[in-house]
């Protein structure tokens, strides 16, 4: 098969795909953003209510006040910032790629994750190249990737104390490629089933749809790349991803 009919094998691919990707991607992370929002909505609510108490007091606490509207005004701005972001992963993105500096979506995935409350759950450690990682992509779709990852490493150790939790994520060069690397303490992956975690309605997770590493994996062959999975020496798995570097920066 030549590399065009592979390009348009991949393209397909993706458009079939695409009609679902974004809502398969965001149903394995709604629970968990539905929660984020919830959390400032709550909290919210709560300031709303004292401060209407406190305004029906003969004599309101000025500094009170004050502090209530500002937790208001942090929260409602904590849950604007987790819409925008899921806004941006559900917008239409077309298949475009320009060049970019690869740690941009992958420290975008990191913020947006490190918002929700789920990550006060683990110990995330990042460890960034400190050379620009130039590729031809796409922003959306590999911070859909990414975060698809990070929130799958998250899961896996969902059985394990929070203390044991941890999440390391890494860009690095190699050669004459970028590479991004996102491990997790968890179970690992059963060696027989380390190719079928990328085929279409593959899942570990008794509600998952098993489409967001299909979807993974098709982003990444579309950018040239190749994403793959490791089991960690002495517990957790590892998902490799490299892309072709643009440019070769000295």
């Amino acid at each position: 098969m030549s590399a065009t009919d592979l390009e348009v094998q991949l393209r397909q691919r993706l458009a079939e795909l695409a009609r679902s990707n974004r809502c398969s991607v965001a149903s394995e992370l709604v629970a968990t953003i539905a929660h984020e929002i919830n959390q400032p909505l709550g909290a919210i609510l709560t300031n709303s209510e004292t401060l209407e108490v406190v305004l029906k007091s003969p004599t309101p606490d000025l500094i009170e006040l004050r502090e209530i509207t500002a937790d208001i005004r942090r929260d409602s701005q904590r849950a604007a910032d987790v819409v925008r972001h899921l806004r941006n992963l559900l917008n239409k993105s077309t298949l475009e790629l320009r060049e970019i500096d690869l740690t941009e979506p992958v420290r975008d995935a990191i913020q947006f994750f490190s918002a929700l409350a789920v990550a006060a759950n683990a110990n995330v450690t990042c460890s960034i190249a400190p050379m620009p990682l130039p590729v031809k992509g796409n922003v959306v779709q590999l911070h859909q990737v990414f975060l698809n990852l990070i929130v799958n490493a998250m899961d896996a150790m969902s059985d394990l104390p929070v203390d044991q939790r941890r999440i390391s994520i890494a860009t690095e060069r190699v050669k004459n490629s970028a590479e991004v690397s996102i491990s997790d303490t968890g179970p690992g992956i059963p060696p027989d089933t380390l190719k079928e975690v990328f085929a279409p309605f593959f899942s570990t997770k008794k509600e998952g749809m098993g489409m967001g590493l299909s979807i993974a994996r098709t982003i990444i062959e579309t950018h040239g790349g190749q994403i793959w999975a490791e089991n960690v020496p002495g517990g957790g798995a590892v998902f490799h991803i490299r892309l072709p570097l643009a440019t070769f920066p000295d």
